[in-house]
């Protein structure tokens, strides 16, 4: 791939760096953009000189989730149409959401992100498939049923019920206390914290970091992973295709935001209302 256009690439003392560079769509992922990342991921990969790979998101947010119609994410579309139908929806989600997430996942190099201010839907995905999860302490992450369904993996299944139900944000505090986020920081502090662990990882042998990842991750392959991420994929097509029914239970909001998106900033927004009140 040339020069990338949405994302930041840099190698520094053993550590590869991606930034997602849309903060003026709060690096909402559009299709260019997980291409880059993808292309970004299998460059350090191969790149002896990187050792672990740190994936951050410019600006005030991690990731507002995928593109769903900025103006550069409508014209790639017009300009790199896809088939239309089930077919054309279903391919384009299977390969930039299921196949390259598991990519990125299975990189033989630690990988840390780093995230801040929103981790919504597709955000939630990408900081999942990194092997450690670095958030700021105003950090708020959305999970749902969605293409790469890790949440169960994530989060103790219950625990993954009672959030999904409902459709709410979690803060940081929350997320790290559910074993989702790795250690919380505060915002001001996170890039220094996470550049200064990326370089205490770096300092290890490449070998043996490379099978103490391998050996994590085939507990979690033995265990059914990633036949559940295939598998649930095809529920996360139903799903969202349930979401056009005349009989769907949620408004459709204006804007670009998802219904239950929606939903999970309302019920936000009411308990943070309640909290005002009850102090």
């Amino acid at each position: 791939m040339g020069i990338y256009t949405q994302i930041l690439y840099d190698v520094a003392e053993g550590i590869g760096t991606i930034t997602t560079n849309r903060a003026h769509a709060r690096n909402a992922q559009s299709r260019v953009l997980i291409e880059e990342m993808d292309d970004a991921f299998g460059r350090a990969a191969r790149d002896p000189a990187v050792r672990v790979i740190v994936l951050r998101g410019a600006g005030d947010h991690f990731s507002g989730g995928h593109d769903l119609g900025s103006p550069e994410e409508l014209a790639d579309r017009q300009a790199r149409p896809g088939a239309e139908g089930l077919r054309g929806k279903y391919t384009r989600s299977w390969d930039l959401y299921v196949e390259a997430t598991l990519r990125w996942r299975n990189v033989p190099k630690p990988t840390i992100a780093a995230v801040q201010g929103y981790c919504i839907f597709g955000g939630w995905m990408i900081a999942s498939a990194c092997d450690v999860i670095v958030a700021a302490d105003d950090a708020l992450f959305l999970p749902t049923n969605f293409q790469y369904f890790s949440v169960p993996w994530d989060l103790h299944p219950r625990k993954s019920k009672a959030i999904l139900f409902e459709s709410r944000l979690i803060d940081a505090k929350e997320a790290e206390q559910l074993g989702f986020v790795s250690w919380v920081v505060p915002r001001r502090d996170l890039e220094a914290e996470v550049m200064e662990y990326a370089t205490r990882v770096a300092e290890n042998d490449p070998f043996q970091l490379r099978m103490i990842k391998l050996a994590i991750n085939q507990v979690q392959d033995t265990q059914g992973f990633t036949s559940h991420i295939y598998s649930a994929h095809a529920l996360h097509m139903l799903s969202s295709t349930g979401e056009a029914d005349p009989d769907y239970a949620l408004a459709k909001p204006g804007g670009k935001r998802r219904p239950m998106v929606q939903r999970a900033f309302e019920n936000y927004e009411r308990r943070k209302a309640r909290a005002r009140d009850e102090g």
